[in-house]
């Protein structure tokens, strides 16, 4: 794992943009799994007002307290300013979603200073880690290790 992955979910409060109005889409089942880990997960959307009964932000300025780091589940296009958004709020570390990523943001996260994580789902590391990511984590692995030892 890498140090930026480790140490993002270490942290016990999360920001997460991407929460929609539909239950169905991932930003919402990944914060109602997060919520139901234990972790403070603050939902940020424009134009909600609640998510599952919690409130919803507006924009990462508008967070009650800090976060230890952002998880962002959105098109890859609306990445950059997003990223620019936690770097003025002071959120250093960031976890882009499978599907958020792109060399484009990997690079402005460099410029900015923020720890990035990309290309791996935060289910399958954030803690306690249940049954089905725990399985689906092992299967990468081993997946992985097939893979260099075909190389």
């Amino acid at each position: 794992m890498s140090q930026a992955l480790v140490e993002f979910v270490q942290g016990r409060c999360l920001a997460l943009v991407g929460v929609s109005r539909s239950r169905g889409k991932y930003g919402n089942r990944a914060y109602r799994e997060l919520k139901a880990r234990g972790l403070d997960v603050m939902a940020v959307h424009p134009e909600l007002a609640s998510v599952d009964g919690d409130p919803c932000f507006k924009s990462l300025a508008d967070l009650p307290r800090p976060a230890d780091g952002l998880l962002v589940c959105v098109q890859p296009e609306r990445v950059p300013e997003i990223l620019r958004q936690a770097a003025a709020v002071g959120i250093r570390r960031v976890w882009l979603q499978q599907g958020a990523e792109s060399a484009a943001a990997a690079k402005l996260a460099g410029e900015l200073g923020l720890a990035l994580v990309q290309g791996e789902c935060i289910l399958m590391y954030a803690p306690p880690v249940r049954s089905f990511h725990r399985l689906h984590r092992g299967l990468w692995r081993l997946l992985g290790r097939l893979a260099v030892a075909k190389s």
